[in-house]
């Protein structure tokens, strides 16, 4: 059956089993989804719940969403798709979990773009109630109702971008933000924990309630208007990468994965520093749904 046929999404297919790729089947198994996890190494897995199944080689019979989570190399995911296409034909929706690279040359490289979409999720992947879904210029109305609607059934709202852009929402004002924040530190102006300390108790709290673009409109658009005025052209407009980022990287320093990042982790009980962030997001979300 073609996607143009299907009135549903029963079967999803994850490629990639990394902690989002991970993220991402849980929250379509937790939904009762038949879901399929595509790894290289399938003992890796025992902690997924069991009817998720893990499989090393694609399955004979299509699933109806494949969701690719797999490195950020464009190379790697077209030739992913190519062999889809090959295996399944116009069969499944094609998605891809990008963060940074072209949805639109993804899709011109298929044979039926129609039924291709991003969709972006954020890490934890099983636990954030919303998706960023992109829809390039070839994107069936169709593809995208079914695509939303099965989202819907995991329990995330989708927010569709109506044309791919590279970064996406999320990441563009995620890093817009970060940006300003590396240059603070690499001028000595502050230090990593005052901006986290900032994010937590001052900027992030706000966000929460208000979002972004209302608090604005709440605090008023005339004083806004005037504070961008003496502000914006004292930001950070440089378009190259943060030294202070690229220097630890270059250095091996990846944060937790390696002991030391702009923290350091060494003698840190990661899994139980994880486990209480985890804890208290999930407080976190009840809350601002509960209050909806």
């Amino acid at each position: 059956m073609d996607v143009a046929d299907k009135d549903s999404i029963h079967t999803v297919m994850v490629v990639g089993s990394g902690s989002m790729g991970r993220g991402i089947i849980l929250s379509f198994a937790m939904a009762g989804f038949n879901t399929i996890v595509l790894t290289r190494d399938p003992t890796r897995l025992s902690d997924l719940p069991q009817d998720v199944t893990a499989r090393q080689e694609l399955p004979e019979e299509s699933p109806d969403l494949i969701i690719e989570a797999i490195p950020e190399k464009m190379e790697l995911k077209e030739a992913l798709f190519e062999r889809l296409e090959q295996t399944y034909g116009d069969t499944p929706i094609l998605a891809s979990n990008t963060s940074s690279l072209p949805l639109d040359k993804m899709a011109d490289g298929l044979k039926n773009p129609g039924r291709f979409i991003g969709i972006h999720y954020m890490h934890p992947a099983e636990s954030l109630p919303m998706v960023e879904v992109i829809r390039v210029s070839q994107t069936s109305d169709h593809t995208l109702s079914l695509v939303k609607a099965a989202l819907k059934k995991t329990g995330k709202e989708s927010i569709v971008l109506k044309k791919p852009i590279v970064g996406f929402l999320i990441n563009r004002l995620q890093h817009a933000l970060l940006h300003e924040a590396y240059y603070l530190i690499e001028e000595g102006i502050v230090e990593a924990k005052d901006i986290d300390d900032f994010a937590k108790w001052m900027f992030g709290p706000r966000m929460c309630v208000t979002g972004l673009i209302e608090q604005k409109d709440i605090s008023g658009l005339d004083t806004h208007a005037l504070a961008q005025q003496g502000i914006v052209p004292h930001l950070h407009l440089s378009r190259k990468p943060s030294r202070v980022v690229q220097d630890r990287y270059e250095r091996g320093e990846l944060g937790v994965k390696t002991g030391r990042g702009f923290y350091d982790w060494r003698g840190c009980d990661v899994a139980s520093h994880k486990a209480h962030a985890e804890y208290k997001l999930q407080k976190l979300i009840k809350l601002l749904k509960d209050d909806r």
